[in-house]
């Protein structure tokens, strides 16, 4: 899939999996975009959030880092949190506007952290349910008046 960034180089990915903020930051500084992707799709804030690299996290959110991007498997990074059990990482994401709601190619945040048996989680989510933002597609709002 063709990206309008750059792709991400493996060693600023490696940064942000191994939780090196000051390295991700210099690079960051140096002209690294921040929503630049790999070859799978993965952003920055993706592969660290689903690592639990918290520190990484703030950072990418404070340099502009988008949300709610999907990889090329359709899942945002809440989606990886979810699954992982990041709690603090998960609130950073919905704090800066992450979807509780959004699509993750036909499942949601929530499925995955009910899947992976990941309660405190499952709670966070379903108690930012009522600030989520409205699907915009017509299968999107089917999916969320199936849920409901």
């Amino acid at each position: 899939m063709n990206y309008p960034n750059p792709l991400l180089p493996d060693a600023a990915a490696d940064l942000a999996r191994n939780g090196d903020a000051e390295g991700l930051g210099a690079l960051l500084k140096g002209g690294l975009q921040v929503d630049a992707r790999d070859a799978k799709g993965n952003t920055l804030l993706m592969l660290a959030s689903y690592h639990g690299r918290a520190e990484v996290v703030k950072l990418l959110l404070k340099s502009g880092a988008t949300v709610d991007l999907r990889n090329d498997k359709g899942q945002t990074p809440l989606g990886g949190v979810a699954f992982k059990g990041y709690v603090e990482i998960a609130t950073l994401l919905l704090d800066a506007g992450a979807d509780p709601l959004a699509d993750q190619g036909g499942s949601t945040p929530a499925d995955f952290a009910t899947l992976a048996g990941k309660t405190e989680i499952l709670a966070l989510l379903q108690s930012r349910r009522d600030n989520a933002a409205k699907p915009t597609r017509w299968f999107s709002k089917l999916i969320g008046w199936m849920r409901r």
